[in-house]
């Protein structure tokens, strides 16, 4: 299987990720498109960063310095599992993987970005801040869906072809895996469901649905899962399936509060 998680909004201020000696970082798919990105980011003012992401004023300002060091900023690239700091990455808790479970993770966990596309987990990466929503108008359209197109899509299917996966367990938000074209994908697609039950209402609570999204990352690199049916016996966090709620593309994991 493939896992697929969206990245982080917040990242590391001492990004650190000790590698085994048997790994090494290596470079994102899609670099050459992120640096067109960038060349374009890079035209924008701190006012368009802060309309088109609906973000602070400082924010905007750090972003537009990013954009403009890129390239020769490249050096300070790194991994990034290391620079990711959400709840998602809480979850998943990469600083502690042992070699067997990031080697296996390199190969069948993908980090949608805005920026970048497509990543693995060792990909070195610069700081910044492009969400998939944005709607950055490039040659190839007015948004980064349009950027992107299908060759995200098309990219998950050279990784499953390469690893034999026959599916793809959906980690990531509606935000970030609506720039995977479902009609280009050749994989079926399963999307874990985390609700918790207070005073009988069922509900997503985003923060530990984050935080679930990324131990279900960390239990199927562990236990190198290969077939959906397996993460059904998922109980981080205090969430256990339930097969009531559940269909078979939609299984629901719930926890009380």
């Amino acid at each position: 299987m493939l896992t697929v998680l969206s990245p982080a909004k917040r990242l590391a201020a001492r990004p650190r990720l000790d590698l085994p000696r048997g790994l090494s970082p290596t470079s994102p798919r899609f670099q050459n498109e992120a640096d067109e990105l960038a060349a374009v980011a890079r035209g924008l003012t701190a006012a368009d960063l802060r309309r088109l992401m609906h973000i602070s004023e400082p924010l905007a300002r750090l972003n537009v310095a990013r954009f403009a060091e890129f390239h020769e900023a490249r050096t300070a690239a790194v991994p990034a599992l290391a620079l990711f700091d959400g709840d998602t990455y809480a979850g998943l808790e990469a600083r502690t993987l042992d070699e067997d479970a990031l080697r296996w993770a390199q190969d069948r966990v993908c980090i949608l970005s805005g920026l970048y596309g497509l990543l693995r987990p060792l990909d070195l990466i610069q700081p910044h801040r492009l969400e998939m929503g944005t709607r950055l108008k490039t040659a190839r359209g007015v948004s980064l869906y349009e950027f992107w197109g299908d060759r995200i899509a098309l990219a998950l299917n050279e990784r499953a072809t390469k690893t034999g996966a026959r599916a793809l367990i959906n980690c990531a938000s509606a935000e970030y895996f609506s720039a995977v074209d479902l009609e280009a994908l050749s994989l079926p697609v399963i999307s874990p469901v985390f609700l918790e039950e207070r005073e009988g209402e069922r509900r997503i609570v985003s923060f530990w649905a984050k935080r679930a999204r990324g131990a279900m990352a960390r239990f199927i690199a562990e236990n190198r899962l290969e077939h959906p049916e397996e993460i059904l016996s998922f109980r981080a966090g205090g969430y256990a399936f339930e097969p009531d709620l559940s269909t078979d593309d939609r299984p629901v994991f719930l926890r009380t509060a």
